[in-house]
């Protein structure tokens, strides 16, 4: 049986303002509603035949990813390793071959993919898949390699060599992404192939390839390991001893040096979503070459994508644009230059602004909140609470709250006093009065929350108890 290792970190800062640090690219929708978590796990478990899935993500976006793979496959057995940060992708794949050596044996394979990568020919890629498990039993450490449509500039290369029997091709060297011109070459020269990240070994190869060629990676997941109960779901790995691991991808570390390589060539309709350009070809055209999502007229257009939220969205005498608009941020930016949208996070980073990480409306374990109302001295929330849903009991230094029951019955703490409230019913708490507010029924649960103070920042915040080790 082979194991789908799911790999779901990072921000997908070229997709701002609709990917964020708290809601990055995975849990995207695209064009037919589905997001990239969900269409993922779908295609690990037909991989897995509907057994064993592993992901690797961190405690901030577990619970989201857990809701919804519970959505989309909730037939399937999927694990969670939880990291406190990232550390790119080599000691991710060793704790998840760890993991997947102490559950079912060090000879075991398991299939490394991406969260948020779109695979549109399922049989092609499962074909691709059944190659390189049987390169990886006979101890290649493989690569599923992707046939290029086109010169691309931003994907790395792998340069194929001899054949290995009827299963793939032995890896000549690993090329980073090149100019146009060298792109243009690889792929004339029909002995290149994308790298779209993907990967299949045993266990044990990964780990004597990592023991090998990364020596300080192994070990100091080595101690990382040492006391962790296997069995805890989900798996948790320490902060204090992953701090130390060094930050490197597979490929820099074991990938470009170790001796037993392979590729499996696939063609299977495969896309990174790296891009807006890439986003506006999930879209069907109009004839004058504009794609559209959501409410949106167009005046003499051409070639342009808008992709709106809840609002109307005009457009007149325009060519060549993407606009993205969200609640709380717009993006313009010709369709050439999309890709440079990183450089904009890069400087909203500069101010600590929050739409670098957060939407106005944003997910929390017990549910979510909208913001409604921003000001200095006043913040109105929007709170929806999931049926057995609790927020942590909290203590607010600098500000105070005033809770209103818009629908549902709601479960508040306010001191050592509990109390039901119904719609319409209010409560307010005094700052430096703990509280809690919590859905014990069987629907989900709204609240107008109030803050006023002199201080309404995020960081005025004691948590007491906490159900969920996050807010």
């Amino acid at each position: 049986m082979l194991i789908p290792v799911i790999l779901s970190g990072g921000a997908g800062t070229r997709l701002w303002p609709v990917s964020r640090r708290a809601h990055p690219k995975p849990f995207m929708k695209l064009a037919d509603g589905d997001t990239l978590a969900g269409a993922t796990i779908k295609r690990a478990l037909a991989i897995a035949q509907g057994q064993t899935t592993l992901t690797v993500t961190s405690r901030d976006h577990y619970f989201l990813t857990r809701d919804i793979y519970q959505e989309v496959a909730s037939e399937g057995k999927h694990h969670f390793l939880l990291e406190p940060e990232g550390r790119n992708t080599a000691p991710a794949i060793v704790a998840a071959a760890r993991w997947v050596a102490d559950r079912f044996g060090e000879e075991h394979p398991l299939l490394v993919m991406p969260a948020d990568h779109l695979i549109r020919d399922l049989n092609a890629f499962t074909s691709a898949v059944s190659a390189a498990a049987e390169l990886a039993k006979q101890g290649w450490l493989t690569c599923l390699g992707v046939q290029p449509t086109h010169p691309e500039t931003g994907y790395g290369y792998i340069r194929s060599g001899n054949a290995i029997q009827d299963w793939g091709l032995e890896i000549e060297a690993f090329v980073e992404k090149p100019d146009l011109e060298t792109a243009k070459r690889y792929v004339d020269s029909g002995e290149f192939l994308w790298n779209a990240g993907m990967f299949c070994f045993t266990a044990k190869a990964i780990l004597e390839a990592v023991g090998t060629h990364a020596q300080d990676i192994y070990e100091s997941m080595g101690r990382v390991w040492e006391g962790i109960d296997a069995s805890v779901e989900p798996l948790e790995l320490p902060s204090e001893s992953f701090s130390l691991v060094r930050s490197e991808s597979i490929d820099f570390a074991v990938m470009e040096n170790a001796p037993k390589r392979a590729v499996v060539p696939v063609d299977c309709g495969w896309s990174d979503i790296g891009s807006w350009q890439a986003i506006s070809d999930l879209y069907d055209s109009d004839q004058a070459g504009n794609r559209t999502q959501g409410e949106v007229v167009l005046i003499d257009a051409r070639n342009t994508f808008i992709q709106g939220e809840g609002r109307l969205i005009a457009a007149v005498g325009v060519d060549d644009l993407v606009v993205v608009d969200t609640q709380d941020a717009v993006l313009v930016a010709r369709r050439d230059r999309a890709q440079e949208v990183k450089a904009v996070v890069d400087e909203l980073k500069k101010t600590d602004h929050t739409a670098v990480s957060y939407h106005r409306t944003v997910h929390r374990p017990w549910g979510k909140y909208a913001v409604l109302e921003d000001s200095a001295h006043c913040r109105v929330r929007r709170l929806m609470v999931r049926p057995g849903g609790v927020l942590s009991l909290q203590v607010h230094h600098r500000h105070s709250e005033h809770w209103t029951v818009v629908s549902g019955e709601a479960e508040v703490q306010v001191g050592d006093q509990h109390q039901t409230l119904g719609v319409g019913q209010t409560v307010a708490i005094n700052a430096g009065c703990p509280h809690r507010l919590a859905n014990m029924t069987g629907e989900p649960i709204e609240v107008i929350e109030v803050q006023t103070g002199e201080y309404l920042g995020e960081d005025d915040l004691e948590r007491l108890e906490d159900y969920y080790g996050t807010r």
